[in-house]
């Protein structure tokens, strides 16, 4: 059987939705989440449409509707409006300082014995200056490659 989760809105969850919506300078997903939650909501100031409807009026797919709802009823406004995180996600290493001391690493004169710094010599030369905790030689070829920097 499936379970039906009903929205009921306070009266100051509603005001924020209602400017959220008004506003229209937030993400099209939590736009479209409030406004969702607005049409879904059984308290006496809300409409309370059936998913279909509201499915329907805003042109999008009802499982949407079913899955706002059921992230209100269990977790709360904020985590229906908001996206949540990938799982996967990991921050990237080399911000844009960082790049820049990467880059000026790679123009300055190579290590004794060498011509030019390679990949691996790099990676060693970041992690010796503390600039970053570790670094594959991978990571810092992706870095040079976004900056259109050649070791060659």
């Amino acid at each position: 059987m499936k379970v039906k989760y009903k929205v009921k809105l306070s009266p100051k969850e509603r005001e924020t939705l209602l400017k959220l919506v008004k506003n229209g300078k937030e993400k099209v997903k939590k736009i479209l989440h409030a406004q969702i939650l607005l049409q879904a909501d059984t308290s006496k100031n809300g409409p309370a449409r059936h998913a279909n409807r509201i499915a329907e009026s805003l042109n999008i797919n009802a499982r949407t509707v079913h899955r706002v709802r059921n992230k209100f009823a269990e977790h709360g406004l904020d985590t229906a409006l908001n996206r949540q995180e990938h799982k996967a996600h990991k921050p990237r290493i080399f911000d844009g300082d960082k790049e820049a001391r990467l880059v000026a690493i790679c123009c300055s004169q190579a290590p004794k014995g060498r011509t030019s710094w390679t990949l691996d010599l790099l990676s060693q030369e970041v992690v010796k200056l503390n600039i970053v905790d570790s670094a594959s030689r991978s990571t810092i070829h992706r870095v040079l490659k976004k900056t259109n920097l050649n070791l060659g």
